[in-house]
């Protein structure tokens, strides 16, 4: 990583991100894998994923996290019976060092990416997480 951050001090940001959430949110997170990956697949637009994005002025956006699994708005009486798969929450570290500044501000991105996808996971859409604050 080309920040002045290694790979174990970015890992130690998301997990200081999810630390952040309020316990009684935090508590209700299950069955969620959150991982830091380098960078999202290169056809990510055409796979048609929705997560995270930043669009720059020339109109290139970069995926910086993405969420993937069922909402918990969303789960049944029966989710999880006989096991479920893990939700993952994808955090993608080449995008985010791209767009930021310096290492405090990407320590936010950070932050506020970790708080955007974990938003998704709790079935918040985009308008409503960019209305909070999070977007």
């Amino acid at each position: 990583m080309h920040s002045g951050m290694s790979r174990q001090q970015f890992e130690q940001v998301v997990s200081d991100a999810m630390d952040d959430i309020p316990k009684d949110l935090l508590e209700q997170i299950d069955n969620v894998a959150i991982v830091v990956e380098d960078e999202p697949a290169a056809d990510w637009q055409a796979r048609g994923w929705d997560g995270h994005e930043h669009s720059a002025a020339d109109g290139h956006s970069e995926l910086l996290g993405l969420y993937t699994g069922i909402p918990l708005t969303q789960r049944g009486d029966f989710y999880g019976f006989g096991g479920a798969t893990p939700d993952t929450i994808q955090i993608f570290a080449g995008p985010l060092t791209r767009i930021s500044r310096d290492q405090a501000d990407l320590k936010q991105q950070i932050h506020t990416t970790v708080i955007h996808e974990v938003g998704h996971y709790f079935g918040i859409d985009d308008a409503r997480l960019h209305e909070l604050g999070w977007g």
